[in-house]
């Protein structure tokens, strides 16, 4: 969740490391830290707060140097002081240390070095790795130091290690925590994510688990974790820095909603052939015959990508006949879950680096199954352990409020349900509608869109409201739980998703004239039961806000308001019933004066338990 990241070169390191800071401001933010490396030795200086208090006191401060390191936090243990901020550092002064990632043994190890004489000065577990580096590495090189140092950890860790005694050497390690390498002219990165050094270079090597980089500024070399040196590929990032801006917009939430009809369009661009009904997915193709002949389809995934995967498993049940699981991938990797060679695993996971759903794909792999995985990121470590899978290619998502990797990802399962599909028993005539309706959907989102001048309003409206339900059957059953996620992250509105069938097994008793429903109820197999439920709600003095097909009037009688979507393919349809959901999220956080794109309590991407 921590944003770090290094740099070694020519140029003055701190204007470098606080650009690149406020490049993943969304992955940590209440505290951070940076260590820069000048003719005195290495200084730091480390604020409470986003990014912006941090440069607020190094304007009176000067720091040269052309070697550093920096931090952004989200607190894991000890609370948010400026002791427990990043850098690290031991006794000496010798290591200074920036860790993303927990290290689960800490206590342990703590005890140990305090019996040594060690001083500690933070609640954190990443000042373990300061004294613990410093008490291996007296009589010994670096480079085996922290081999034996990683050898004693239990946890994830991706770590940015600036050593006092070598002003030429910038250190990086990782183990299940993304670390990347950016490949300059005459200078290296190492970073969380490659948005932190987009601007200077767009040349990256991934670093794998157990694999520890050293940094000069004549090139690196990466080591595994008996130290032989290991070869790596160099890759280039798919995305351009202008995309990790707002272009104008207040928020980045906002701005990435908008950009939806533009991610769908770039999620199916050359993956349809429309003049046959089939999906063309070139990560898939080589395992094509085991998909065909799959006994069960497993997904596992966190958040908002869940959402995604239960509106996949509507999808693949009924178009390609296969059963499907779906799980949380927090929950998966302590069930005795069983799979085999005849099962189908895929991970979502935007980042591609969630840990959960890395840990649950390692699981799946090691019982046989076959791996997908479907991601927004090039290079990341799913994509990279998936023994196949399907990119998302929608440039980078920065808001925590995830949007428009969501409907990415539905469009996705989408495209899989008819790859398969059509290889089995799905008719042409099947085929050729979802594919020519996949085509139209983009420009059907932009008609929900323009609305959201009314929708702003409507939030306005509710946006005191304790508490909202959101109410949905079958393929918009998700798309309610992704609408009440969307409002508690982003407004703090205590909002639940409850699939409408259930209303009358419990959760009707919270209905009341101040409590407010939101009801899915597009044109679909399950509208007239929709309906059903919207007038029980009412009767009981609830009011309704319904999302329903243009053109429907019968949901003005039964609802106090109403927005419409376009009609569209049942299966379709969260692709554009949920574009109302996250503008009336935005807004409602808006009108409530939250820091929309950093909820409290959140970061972007959870790459530690």
């Amino acid at each position: 969740m921590c944003g770090i990241i290094g740099y070694i070169g020519e140029r003055e390191a701190l204007p470098l490391l606080l650009d690149g800071l406020r490049m993943m401001e969304y992955r940590g933010y209440d505290s951070a830290g940076v260590a820069v490396r000048g003719p005195a030795g290495i200084r730091s200086i480390r604020a409470v707060g986003k990014v912006a208090s941090l440069e607020a006191k190094l304007r009176q401060i000067s720091m040269p140097g052309t070697l550093g390191g920096a931090h952004e936090r989200w607190a894991t243990h000890g609370g948010v002081t400026e002791a427990n901020a990043h850098p690290h550092t031991d006794c000496a002064g010798r290591f200074w240390v920036i860790h993303n990632g927990i290290i689960e043994n800490y206590q342990e190890l703590k005890t140990e070095l305090l019996l040594k004489g060690h001083v500690f000065r933070s609640e954190t577990d990443t000042e373990v790795i300061a004294h613990l580096l410093e008490d291996i590495a007296a009589d010994q090189d670096v480079e085996t130091a922290i081999s034996q140092m990683a050898a004693r950890f239990m946890g994830t860790y991706g770590l940015i290690i600036l050593d006092n005694h070598a002003p030429d050497k910038l250190i990086a390690v990782r183990n299940f925590s993304p670390l990347v390498l950016g490949i300059g002219e005459k200078e290296y990165f190492a970073a969380s994510d490659p948005a932190a050094f987009l601007k200077h270079t767009d040349q990256v090597v991934y670093l794998a688990d157990g694999e520890t980089a050293i940094l000069t500024r004549t090139g690196y070399r990466v080591y595994d974790r008996r130290q032989n040196l290991r070869q790596k590929q160099v890759e280039t990032v798919d995305w351009k820095p202008e995309e990790a801006q707002k272009s104008g917009h207040p928020h980045f939430m906002l701005k990435e909603i908008l950009e939806e009809p533009e991610a769908v369009r770039n999620s199916i661009r050359g993956r349809l052939i429309p003049t046959e009904g089939l999906a063309k997915l070139g990560g898939l193709e080589a395992v094509r015959s085991q998909l065909e002949h799959a006994a069960r389809v497993v997904i596992a995934a966190c958040g908002t990508s869940y959402f995604s995967a239960k509106t996949g498993e509507y999808m693949l049940e009924e178009c390609a006949g296969i059963p499907v699981e779906v799980d949380y991938a927090s929950e998966f990797r302590y069930r005795a879950a069983p799979l085999g060679p005849q099962d189908v695993f895929i991970a979502v996971s935007q980042s591609g680096e969630t840990a959960d759903t890395l840990a649950a794909l390692r699981e799946a792999r090691k019982q046989g199954a076959l791996t997908l995985g479907i991601v927004n990121i090039v290079g990341s470590t799913i994509a990279r352990e998936s023994d196949a899978g399907v990119y998302q290619h929608i440039g980078p998502e920065i808001s925590v409020a995830s949007t428009k990797a969501f409907l990415s990802q539905i469009t996705i399962f989408a495209l899989l349900a008819l790859f398969i599909g059509r290889a089995k028993n799905m008719p042409l005539a099947a085929g050729l509608e979802i594919a020519a309706e996949l085509q139209r959907i983009p420009q059907k989102i932009q008609t929900i869109l323009d609305q959201r001048e009314r929708i702003r309003q409507l939030a306005e409206k509710h946006k005191d409201s304790g508490n909202i339900f959101y109410l949905g059957r079958k393929y918009n059953f998700p798309a309610a739980l992704e609408g009440a996620l969307k409002l508690k992250e982003t407004a703090y509105i205590h909002a639940e998703g409850c699939g409408a069938g259930e209303l009358k097994h419990g959760p009707l008793a919270l209905v009341s004239p101040d409590f407010p429903t939101v009801a899915i109820a597009p044109r679909d197999s399950v509208y007239a039961k929709m309906l059903s439920n919207i007038e029980e709600v009412k009767a009981r003095g609830g009011p309704v806000i319904a999302i329903g097909t243009e053109g429907d009037e019968n949901l003005r009688k039964v609802a106090a308001e109403v927005i419409y979507v376009p009609e569209t393919l049942e299966m379709l349809t969260p692709l554009l019933t949920t574009v109302p959901l996250q503008l009336f999220a935005y807004y409602a956080s808006v009108a409530r004066g939250n820091d929309v794109d950093h909820p409290r309590n959140l970061a972007k991407s959870v790459t530690v338990e």
